[in-house]
């Protein structure tokens, strides 16, 4: 209803297009053509993509053009409420749920799916403070799989894909997929996206030793020796960034190739990164979707 209210038909949600693109006021917008600021009108015609022109020169601008709706024939209606789907949730919505609830086809869906997702990117590369850094492994059991899929009965990370993560303690989060966790992986992604002198928190894991030469504090909590929290050092924060990703796709995906695996993680980060946001992260998201 909150939706439905503020977006009720394709009008309104090219209207706010129109504005957010090109527009503020819905009728002065910078025209390529003049180099100046020119008063725009929006003439009936019967183009599929709707278009401004320009009162002065006759220039065109439309909404749509270069960006996720470009040349789509789905609704705009359609899209604006897909994003409303995918930001309104905590733990994300499936291709198969949106085509559902848009009673749209499902190759349509997940192509809306994965133009929305696209937005959720962000390169992350200023993280300050106190910061919490881990990997972790995405996979299913091993007794869960197909019998040509196993690797020989093994335990804990084996078959299943590296992914490390760090966080500013009740700030941002940043997660990647890695090939591996070796020292050689891992540090370049600490070196990239933690700002020096920042003080570092990890498990026990060797990869981290060289930190503290490298200009960073660095602080450890022993979980071999079962010490999950000594002091302020700790690394649970990020801990429970992991398991809302893996409960959410174990509840929503249920399955996700590491192919397309960093999508998920970036969609699940972006959701984390805004969740404090003045603005709501529908109006994050069509911000983004304009400006793209």
């Amino acid at each position: 209803m909150e939706f439905m209210a503020e977006f009720p038909d394709d009008e309104a949600c090219l209207q706010q297009l129109w504005r957010d693109r090109f527009s503020p006021d819905g009728v002065h917008a910078d025209c390529p053509k003049c180099k100046t600021s020119r008063v725009f009108e929006r003439y009936a015609t019967k183009q599929q993509r709707q278009s401004w022109t320009c009162t002065a020169c006759g220039r065109h601008l439309h909404p749509t053009a270069h960006t996720i709706y470009h040349k789509s024939s789905t609704s705009l209606h359609l899209w604006f409420y897909a994003i409303y789907l995918m930001t309104s949730t905590r733990c994300g919505i499936s291709a198969k749920q949106l085509e559902r609830e848009l009673g749209v086809t499902y190759k349509t869906a997940y192509r809306m799916f994965q133009q929305i997702r696209s937005l959720l990117e962000e390169d992350i590369r200023d993280l300050a403070g106190t910061i919490e850094t881990d990997e972790t492994f995405m996979g299913g059991k091993e007794k869960n799989k197909h019998a040509n899929k196993r690797f020989g009965g093994g335990r804990g990370a084996v078959g299943k894909q590296p992914v490390w993560g760090a966080m500013e303690r009740g700030g941002r989060v940043v997660a990647r997929v890695v090939p591996d966790t070796t020292k050689r992986t891992l540090l370049p992604h600490v070196i990239e996206r933690v700002m020096p002198r920042s003080m570092v928190y990890t498990d026990e894991a060797a990869a981290y030793d060289p930190l503290t030469g490298m200009g960073f504090g660095h602080k450890r909590v022993h979980h071999a020796a079962k010490v999950y929290v000594e002091g302020d050092v700790h690394i649970n924060s990020l801990e429970g960034f992991w398991s809302l990703i893996k409960r959410g796709i174990d509840g929503v995906y249920h399955s996700v190739s590491s192919k397309h695996l960093q999508s998920y993680l970036s969609e699940y980060a972006w959701r984390y990164n805004h969740r404090n946001d003045s603005e709501s992260s529908f109006r994050t998201l069509l911000l983004r979707a304009a400006r793209r």
